[in-house]
């Protein structure tokens, strides 16, 4: 890859990168520095990838390192997630755009990834296993859990009202 076609890289494929990782850890200077890390990846395996496969190279880095930062900053109490988790269904909901960011937020690490790449991001189911390492069946199971968990938690008129 040239240097021309690493910052055509960086002009086409930056935001989307730091879409799907902002929806998935939801820390804006966090995500900058995954996104920063994969496109620093890239450079220096630069020579070895062709800008055919740039878009896949990228967003499989940026998962990776963000599963990496995930797994180093697991602080969660899930006492309080219970509680917070409770007070927040209390006082209901009149934004949609809320609703499905909290249900986005309930889905397991995994079907929360294949969805956002998906639908959010438009990938293919092939495209999603090379990023995520997983057969084109398993991006499909999980993709359907977690549309099944979406309908569940939105047809819930509780969470809407």
């Amino acid at each position: 890859m040239t240097v021309n076609e690493y910052n055509q890289c960086v002009d086409d494929f930056a935001d989307g990168v730091y879409r799907f990782i902002l929806k998935n850890i939801k820390d804006e200077d966090n995500a900058r520095d995954i996104v920063q890390d994969a496109f620093a990846k890239m450079w220096e395996k630069a020579k070895d990838i062709t800008f055919e496969k740039s878009k896949s190279y990228l967003f499989t880095s940026a998962y990776h390192t963000m599963i990496d930062f995930i797994r180093k900053h697991k602080k969660i109490d899930h006492v309080e997630d219970i509680s917070s988790f409770e007070q927040e269904h209390d006082s209901g909901y009149s934004d949609l755009k809320e609703v499905l960011d909290e249900a986005v937020a309930q889905l397991p690490e995994i079907q929360r990834s294949v969805l956002l790449l998906r639908d959010y991001e438009g990938y293919s189911y092939n495209e999603i296993g090379e990023i995520t390492e997983l057969n084109e069946s398993q991006v499909k199971v999980y993709i359907y859990r977690a549309r099944i968990f979406m309908k569940n938690y939105l047809v819930s008129m509780d969470k809407v009202i």
